[in-house]
Formats: C-alpha cells, sequence, structure tokens
C-alpha cells in the first residue's frame, strides 16, 4: 500500500512541477540577462578593437578639458618670458593656472 492514496498525491506531484517550471524559468531570465551584458560588453570591446589607433598623446589630448585661449605673455621674475616659459616649459593650461616662480619657491596665478 503506498503511503499516500494515488488520488491525493496528484496535487504534490502537480505542485512539484510548477515549483519546477518556476525555477526553470527564472534560471532561463537570469542567463539572458548575462547574455545581453555579455553581448552589449563584446559590442563596445569590437568598437574599441576597429577604432583607429591612437598614440598615447592623442588619447591625452581628446580626454583632456577643451582647449581655452592662450593666457598673454607676462613678464616673471626671470625677465621678460611668458610665464610658461620661466617655469621651465610648464604650460599654464596644464597646470590648471598655477605657475612656480622661477627665482625660488613661491607660485602665482597666471
Amino acid at each position: 500500500m503506498p503511503a499516500l492514496p494515488l488520488d491525493e498525491a496528484g496535487k504534490y506531484v502537480a505542485g512539484a512541477y510548477l515549483v519546477f517550471l518556476a525555477l526553470l524559468l527564472i534560471y532561463v531570465a537570469i542567463m539572458a540577462a548575462r547574455l545581453s551584458r555579455i553581448d552589449r560588453e563584446l559590442g563596445e570591446l569590437a568598437e574599441l578593437a576597429e577604432a583607429p589607433e591612437r598614440t598615447p598623446e592623442q588619447a591625452t589630448k581628446s580626454q583632456s578639458q577643451p582647449q581655452r585661449p592662450a593666457a598673454p605673455e607676462q613678464a616673471s621674475p626671470a625677465g621678460n618670458v611668458a610665464a610658461g616659459e620661466a617655469s621651465g616649459g610648464v604650460v599654464p593650461e596644464a597646470s590648471g593656472g598655477v605657475v612656480p616662480e622661477a627665482s625660488g619657491g613661491g607660485v602665482h596665478r597666471v
């Protein structure tokens, strides 16, 4: 004699199938989300691979801020030299507008 009569066991078998089906649908949904993310990342990598190669200088220029107009030349403690030249070639745009003085120490705004 079975532990459960067959007329009552049908409900539990149907419930087990429904739980299995729900878990299967959740698994498929998770895999679909992962696949779409991987597909998107693969597309981005393909675009990067197909892009023309850039030198490090070009990459730095494209990532930097837009160019500001050049500041007028100013006299520095080193004489009649532009502020960028007095600091050993540091350009004010590259240093955020702060240029070290050539005469030993201080910093002045350009």
